[in-house]
């Protein structure tokens, strides 16, 4: 079985003739050194009715001699993402169940009557109590065991309905728990009646801002620095803030110190836009890490930024030398550009006509002259 084969674009002639055997122009060959094979024609045409694909990895293809190809770098991996702490995923805000507060107050003063009504039953009522009540006129059962069990139900109706009885405000919330366990959490505002058996955790939920301390920091070249940052957050999820962590303000704190090791915070006036870009950063990292605790952060803003102790004087002289080369590269400029255009204004109007030594001479002595002059006229 003969196979066909494919050829090289070249050819021996001249003139290379195709299907109809009309002479055509000779393809030019597109890398001068490039080196070609022949590659059997049932090699790539293959009827394989279920091919087996192969994984395809990417290669690092070097650079061919004289063809001015670049290489192919292998690009890096995505760098996987960073895990962030969340708390029991099963703790999620919810509603906590409530009565209004007309109900509370209803069942205290039911208590209260059950109590004035079963008194006036067992005979020990005042009779201006009876009087001012407009009740009639009774003997009275005496204290039994009935007389008992309606004293002991009343005070318990009239013990729950006053004892639940709560004001939710705005901007703050309860959060309630039974024997350890959260039974949920109460937004509304008013008069409310809460069970009294549970217990009551009173939290806020306002938008709240917090100036720190003095913090440890660095900038780009690793300079230590000490930095007061402004947080402006909320508490969003008052299960997890509250039930999630010890302490969620603690939390948030050490969130921002962590923020500050990895960002670098550059002196105001060093670099445009370098303060924005720092706050910006520290807002992304410390409202990523605080989200899973229920804790929304809207911005992590340095307010303020000095060098560390221990750097404070080298940094200072440092500055001050820069300031200073700085000045002096200036009054050296504008010194040039003053004696340049005084020499050339000299010649140009034919006032004088200098050789190359007297033109260095004047040029010398103007340098020093304006030199002189503006160094003395610094402060």
């Amino acid at each position: 079985m003969s196979t066909t084969t494919a050829h090289t674009p070249e050819s021996d002639d001249p003139l290379d003739r195709g299907d109809s055997g009309t002479p055509t122009r000779p393809v030019p060959r597109l890398i001068q050194n490039e080196a070609t094979t022949e590659i059997p024609v049932h090699l790539l045409f293959r009827d394989d009715p279920d091919p087996v694909s192969v994984p395809l990895r990417p290669a690092v293809v070097g650079r061919r001699q004289g063809t001015g190809e670049q290489p192919r770098l292998r690009r890096p991996a995505p760098a996987k993402p960073r895990p962030v702490a969340a708390v029991d995923p099963e703790l999620v805000e919810r509603p906590a169940r409530v009565l209004p507060g007309a109900a509370g107050v209803a069942a205290g003063f039911g208590g209260v009557a059950g109590g004035l009504a079963t008194s006036w039953w067992a005979g020990v009522l005042s009779p201006l109590a009876v009087h001012a009540l407009h009740l009639p006129a009774y003997a009275g059962a005496g204290l039994g065991q009935a007389q008992w069990a309606a004293y002991a139900g009343a005070g318990a109706l009239g013990l729950f309905g006053f004892a639940g009885l709560a004001r939710g405000a705005t901007g703050r919330a309860w959060v309630l728990g039974l024997f350890g366990r959260y039974r949920g959490t109460v937004r509304r505002t008013g008069l409310l009646w809460v069970n009294p058996l549970l217990l009551r955790r009173r939290v806020d939920v306002r938008l709240r801002h917090w100036r720190s301390e003095e913090m440890p920091a660095a900038d780009g070249n690793g300079v230590a620095l000490r930095v007061v940052v402004l947080v402006v957050w909320r508490m969003r999820d008052t299960a997890r803030a509250v039930l999630g962590v010890d302490d969620h303000e603690t939390y948030l704190r050490e969130c921002v110190e962590a923020a500050l090791a990895r960002v670098p915070v550059e002196m105001p006036g060093r670099m445009r836009g370098s303060v924005e870009m720092a706050a910006d950063a520290l807002t992304r990292l410390v409202a990523t890490d605080a989200a899973g605790i229920g804790l929304e952060v809207f911005s992590v803003q340095p307010v303020r930024m000095e060098y560390a102790p221990e750097v404070a004087a080298a940094m200072h002289r440092r500055r001050i030398a820069a300031l200073d080369a700085q000045q002096r590269a200036g009054m050296l400029a504008s010194v040039v550009d003053s004696v340049e255009d005084t020499v050339t204004r000299l010649t140009v109007r034919g006032l004088v006509e200098l050789d190359d030594y007297e033109r260095k001479v004047l040029v010398r002595d103007l340098t020093v002259a304006f030199c002189s002059g503006r160094s003395d006229s610094a402060p």
